[in-house]
């Protein structure tokens, strides 16, 4: 049975760094403002060599399509996206093929407004203003209605996304209630920050993100692999992103061993 909860309205707040922007703001792009940029130096300052991380999650990203686009998949659904920038999934996915479609979700309104014009040319992508939180809101809105058709597999993408619920929110039953409704030859694909590996640079992060609209919340890769629940794992399984099916010869970006990943497959 499909989830109904209701979530409180995001009010657009331009005062406090939003973590949408931040990833723009790391990632190199233009759509983000001088409170983002600040936060990004000084995290930088603090952990050098960090946004190699953000790089690290969108390779990991484009790994992700790539491998869904060759086992047939064509549909996307990307929570928390964020602003569709810098190699995003339909830049991968045209790359390969012009038979795609994608929807990308977000509840910050400024993230959903900068992102439309982004689309407006792109006939096989929208953005739609809904909160993860709420699946009928997501999964009944006009983009996804127009674009997907859930009967047929679909990529379900939740790229450093989860992090941003805290337990409060039941973040596992949510991804379960999305895994219900995926058809067979459906895939999730996940990222998550983890202190597992090395709790300090995890903690530094966590507490420079309670300054933003969008404080982290740390789990352990235990945590981060149950969320698949009994999906199966494509090997290697779930892995620190740089070691998931890494490009030949290219070395990891990131010095930090943060975030963790992987995808699986519904039968």
């Amino acid at each position: 049975m499909m989830d109904t909860r209701s979530t409180a309205i995001r009010e657009m707040d331009i005062n406090r760094p939003a973590s949408a922007r931040m990833y723009d703001a790391f990632l190199g792009g233009c759509h983000n403002f001088g409170v983002e940029r600040s936060i990004v130096e000084r995290l930088e300052t603090a952990l050098p060599g960090i946004g190699g991380t953000y790089r690290e999650n969108r390779a990991f990203l484009r790994r992700a399509v790539e491998y869904l686009l060759a086992h047939g998949v064509r549909q996307f659904l990307d929570l928390g996206s964020g602003i569709p920038t810098i190699g995003h999934v339909h830049e991968v996915a045209r790359r390969r093929t012009r038979h795609f479609r994608v929807v990308y979700v977000d509840n910050e309104p400024l993230t959903v407004a900068h992102s439309k014009p982004l689309l407006a040319a792109e006939i096989n992508a929208a953005i739609t203003h809904a909160d993860i939180r709420d699946p009928k809101s997501v999964l009944c809105s006009p983009e996804v209605r127009a674009l997907l058709d859930l009967d047929e597999p679909v990529g379900l993408l939740m790229s450093s996304v989860l992090h941003y619920l805290p337990d409060s929110d039941q973040p596992a039953e949510l991804v379960a209630t999305y895994r219900e409704v995926l058809a067979p030859g459906s895939h999730l694909v996940i990222s998550h920050v983890t202190d597992s590996h090395e709790p300090a640079p995890a903690r530094v992060l966590a507490e420079h993100y309670a300054e933003t609209s969008d404080p982290i919340h740390l789990r352990d890769i235990r945590e981060i692999e149950s969320f698949f629940g009994d999906l199966d794992p494509v090997p290697p399984g779930t892995a620190c992103l740089a070691d998931w099916r890494p490009d030949p010869g290219t070395p990891a970006p990131s010095p930090y061993r943060l975030v963790h990943g992987g995808i699986a497959r519904k039968g």
